[in-house]
């Protein structure tokens, strides 16, 4: 981890919505603004409410069951989630079971956990809105993960890979790095990694914008045109 935001300023950060957050970030040169696209809010609603995710990341590496070669936890991964923290599962690719189930988040819930967000597959979906648990995924399953897949690294680097379309040139797959300790932001727009070193820079850009667009909406309530509003506002 190369910095860290003070408490004053997360808590002030948490106050912002992720599409504020991505905007500031690109703003500051963060790769892809932080967005981790292609995850969608599936607890406590499916994308939608104001339900909210903000904490550090603890970053789960996951490999698949038949690696015997990659390193083993001393313990359940779920036994060592930080209070405060979003875990963040990193499952392999092209898996069609879940990594993460309503038992886990009994034990997320218990040792405090801020969230989840599953670079895969889950399942128990209705367990997870039962304990209000706000849980973001790339998909969902109805198979547990034995047999497919086992935790490795606690606490690692991992990689979120992504897919957009560039310049014409059809589709390109890009990879967004998660570091433990990054800040996990995310609502019914979408997931946001915060780089805690940019926290600070990013809460103020935050503070600005949100400024603006009051003054923005302010203006087209009143009936202004949306041309030069934007223009006179967002210099």
């Amino acid at each position: 981890m190369a910095g860290k935001a003070s408490p004053a300023v997360l808590r002030a950060l948490g106050r912002f919505a992720s599409c504020d957050v991505g905007d500031a970030l690109l703003r500051l040169k963060v790769p892809h603004g932080g967005y981790l696209s292609g995850l969608k809010m599936y607890s406590p609603e499916y994308m939608s409410g104001p339900s909210k995710i903000f904490g550090p990341a603890y970053t789960v590496r996951m490999v698949h069951a038949s690696d015997k070669t990659s390193p083993t936890p001393s313990g359940h991964f779920a036994d060592s989630i930080p209070s405060g923290s979003v875990v963040f599962i990193s499952q392999p690719k092209g898996v069609i079971s879940a990594c993460w189930g309503g038992l886990m988040t009994t034990r997320a819930k218990c040792l405090g956990a801020a969230g989840v967000v599953i670079d895969g597959r889950f399942r128990d979906i209705n367990e997870h809105r039962e304990m209000g648990m706000g849980l973001f995924a790339r998909g969902i399953s109805v198979l547990g993960s034995a047999g497919f897949t086992r935790s490795s690294e606690l606490n690692v680097p991992v990689e979120y890979e992504i897919e957009e379309l560039s310049g014409g040139e059809g589709q390109q797959k890009v990879t967004v790095g998660v570091n433990p300790g990054d800040i996990i932001l995310g609502d019914a727009d979408g997931v946001v990694a915060i780089p805690p070193e940019k926290a600070e820079e990013c809460l103020k850009l935050c503070e600005e914008r949100f400024e603006i667009d009051a003054e923005t909406k302010r203006c087209l309530d009143n009936g202004e045109p949306m041309g030069p509003t934007i223009k006179k506002l967002r210099k």
